[in-house]
């Protein structure tokens, strides 16, 4: 069980109670953190009701806040783009202060999103004292080595409680409107998927980089074993980047899997793991989405820590074995990638037999 960790604001303040009508959020830059980051969204908009709380965020992350009911706005981060350079810093600081905001609070931890506040000349400016950014905010919270260690939805619901706002809990849950429905049925005659059958979806790239991926023949052949028992139809998702990854696990595996990688953008990707009966997952952000959605997940890790980036959901399982050197946190394994080596197809499937219904 969690317990608060009594984290410290500079000077003992805490945001205003009352008297705030304009919240803006500087948003995190990746689909998982974003996915972690809304239980703290939620306890802003439960400390402040009637608020209207803006979303600054990038592009590629923004329809997931637009999943959130406690956002009212996106403002776009668009870079590259507009946005890119020292003088789109000032156009979008220029944008930001025609908003007239009356509070930042920045769950992103970088300096740049207090510069950008500052300019903008938004009067309450908080967050985590990261990045030499201290003297930037007003309210400047604490980050010490124990909430670095945390589950990252406690990290930021810790520092919002820590500015005064009130518990919402840890639940996620995303909730697509009908276009999502839509959406689905769009792409499952577009890519020759059935309806009648359970859809399993698999997503084995993983950004990071790949020591945070499982072996592609061992994903390839938990599919097989799958098909064979279920009947079930499979979509590899994943980004253009992915590609090399869901070739491998495509080019393994005897039945026949349907690669959608690079082919659909976020909002896409999303209608179809909501239609999944199960999905399977190195730790990726699709790994947090299909948790977040309520998709019976299987999630993989290796190099990487579950106990600050497991998925969220009552139906996500993790795998993970514990090693000497495990979690490195490295991009690349500098040994024998025992980790995953030691995770196999038989321990995969057993978890996958008691989230599916096998015949």
């Amino acid at each position: 069980m969690f317990e608060t960790m009594q984290l410290q604001v500079s000077g003992g303040k805490r945001l205003p109670a009352k008297e705030i009508e304009r919240v803006l959020i500087r948003g995190t830059n990746w689909i998982g953190d974003v996915v972690m980051t809304l239980p703290a969204v939620a306890a802003i908009r439960k400390t402040w009701p009637r608020a209207r709380i803006s979303i600054l965020a990038k592009p590629w992350v923004a329809e997931v806040y637009r999943l959130s009911p406690d956002v009212d706005e996106i403002i776009p981060f668009a870079e590259p783009g507009r946005h890119a350079g020292i003088l789109g810093k000032w156009r979008l600081a220029g944008e930001l202060r025609s908003y007239d905001f009356d509070c930042a609070i920045l769950l992103q931890n970088a300096i740049e999103a207090a510069i950008l506040a500052r300019l903008a000349g938004i009067p309450l400016r908080a967050g985590y004292n990261s990045d030499g950014r201290g003297l930037l905010l007003t309210h400047s919270v604490r980050r010490t080595s124990a909430i670095r260690k945390v589950h990252q939805i406690d990290y930021y619901r810790e520092m919002v409680r820590a500015l005064g706002c009130t518990t919402a809990g840890r639940n996620v849950h995303l909730r697509p409107g009908k276009d999502y429905d839509e959406t689905a049925k769009r792409l499952l005659g577009q890519f020759g998927i059935g309806e009648g059958s359970p859809l399993i979806g698999i997503a084995p790239g993983a950004a990071y980089g790949p020591a945070k991926k499982w072996l592609p023949e061992r994903f390839s052949a938990t599919a097989d074993r799958l098909i064979d028992a279920t009947g079930a139809q499979t979509i590899l998702f994943g980004s253009g980047n992915d590609r090399e990854s869901t070739a491998a696990v495509e080019k393994n595996a005897r039945h026949r899997l349907i690669d959608i990688a690079g082919k659909t953008n976020l909002k896409e990707a999303m209608a179809l793991i909501a239609r999944c009966t199960l999905f399977l997952s190195n730790d990726s952000g699709l790994m947090h989405v299909a948790g977040a959605l309520g998709i019976p997940t299987i999630a993989i890790f290796g190099s990487t820590n579950p106990a600050t980036t497991s998925p969220v959901g009552e139906k996500s399982v993790v795998i993970h074995h514990d090693v000497p050197c495990s979690p490195c946190l490295k991009s690349v394994c500098p040994t024998d990638f025992c980790c995953m080596e030691m995770i196999s197809v038989d321990e995969v499937y057993a978890a996958a037999r008691k989230l599916l219904p096998l015949t």
